[in-house]
């Protein structure tokens, strides 16, 4: 009976691959839009574009499993009206078209590419000119986007979307995209089980990376740059972060990484340079810093109320600012191994260890955190004499707050 069961699948499956057929789209041939050769289509066919330009918008895909490949980026123009193509379907593919001119809306999500509910699917080597979002995906799972390359001139949030933006998802892959000029970079809420990888999001108006309600999520080897601010990662837990860059983020309200309300999470081999903070953390607990390079930022580190057992070993810190910036009390916070360049100890047993603990929070940033203005002071001799005097005998900082390990010797 088995084998039999099986035979008649496999007849099933050759049958249906014998009937799929390819569609060809041109501007002179008989099929001559889109849309025309979705509504042909059939499970299994593949529809080729070839390059001109295709004045569509509000094409629907719908419960059909196909293949949609551009030759030469056959430019899809939605000519400001509206969403370009949406997806309902299982197992399908968009590779190698152009999608350009998306309209704009203060109640509509217009997209370039709408994904609603489906799964299996893969959306790949694509181009996006002036959107107002790019690729929008909601209640899917399964999903590869990857190879993308989005562009658009966004100037203020109200007028603005975000270039990948995931709602209500799981088990996504967002690889290698190259996102410039929207709101959010990539975007994601109450989305599961994610591998954010190789992305390059720079001068994007609010964040490169944003993120809420979101665990078991992976962010790895991905550059910030040139954001409103770098990343926010708020109200998640099980977060990695691995091999990301977190660069020129600067502004009287930039982040390289903003942390709110997260937990049992990992910041492994990151690199954050030239940002106004490097790492803003508030209400944070169990996340583990490591082998992290913090370099020439104005805050490193900038820790806020709430935090809770976290632990910073093995990090280099560069000619910041301000090494740490501290609220509250220690609450099992921990600093240990770590190399700091503005480390003035030694080290007579010629161990690699200072033999003397290293306070890494100045009574200078304490005084620019209740007092802002006073940040004009920065390079002067007073404000040296006055770190001096609280090294010696702190009063006004966290006099727990030591790494009894420095380095004396930069981390590879």
């Amino acid at each position: 009976m088995m084998r039999k069961f099986s035979f008649l699948l496999f007849f099933f499956f050759c049958f249906s691959s014998l009937q799929a057929k390819e569609i060809q789209v041109c501007t002179s041939c008989e099929v001559n839009s889109l849309q025309q050769a979705v509504d042909m289509a059939v499970d299994g066919d593949v529809i080729r574009i070839k390059s001109g330009i295709y004045k569509e918008h509000g094409v629907e895909i719908l419960n059909k499993s196909i293949k949609i490949i551009g030759e030469g980026y056959p430019v899809i123009d939605a000519e400001m009206q509206g969403t370009a193509i949406t997806v309902k379907a299982e197992n399908f593919s968009i590779e190698g078209i152009k999608i350009i001119n998306i309209g704009t809306s203060h109640t509509n999500d217009f997209a370039a590419i709408l994904v609603s509910r489906s799964k299996n699917f893969r959306i790949v080597n694509n181009r996006f000119e002036n959107i107002f979002f790019g690729i929008l995906i909601e209640r899917s799972s399964a999903g590869t986007i990857s190879g993308n390359k989005m562009k658009s001139k966004s100037r203020i949030q109200a007028k603005s979307g975000n270039g990948i933006h995931m709602w209500h998802s799981e088990d996504l892959t967002v690889k290698n995209n190259e996102i410039i000029g929207v709101r959010d970079g990539i975007y994601l809420e109450f989305v599961n089980n994610c591998v954010i990888e190789e992305n390059l999001c720079k001068d994007n108006l609010r964040y490169g990376l944003h993120f809420m309600f979101s665990d078991h999520n992976e962010y790895l080897g991905n550059t910030f740059e040139n954001n409103g601010a770098g990343v926010a990662v708020m109200y998640s837990k099980f977060i990695e972060m691995r091999r990301n860059l977190f660069r020129k983020n600067w502004g009287s309200a930039s982040y390289g990484l903003l942390l709110k309300e997260i937990s049992d999470s990992e910041l492994i081999n990151n690199t954050f340079e030239d940002n106004t903070i490097a790492i803003s953390a508030d209400n944070t607990n169990r996340i583990n810093y490591r082998h992290n390079d913090f370099i020439s930022n104005g805050y490193a580190v900038r820790i806020r109320g709430a935090c809770y057992k976290n632990v910073f070993t093995e990090n280099n810190f560069l000619a910041n600012s301000f090494d740490v910036a501290y609220t509250g009390n220690i609450n099992e916070n921990e600093f240990l191994k770590n190399y700091w360049s503005e480390y003035t100890g030694y080290d007579l047993d010629k161990d690699g260890t200072g033999d003397v603990p290293y306070r890494p929070v100045k009574l200078f940033s304490y005084l620019v955190n209740r007092t802002p203005e006073a940040i004009i002071l920065l390079r002067s001799i007073f404000i040296g004499l006055l770190d001096f005097s609280e090294k010696v005998s702190p009063i006004f900082t966290p006099a727990e707050l030591i790494d009894p390990q420095p380095q004396l010797r930069k981390i590879k």
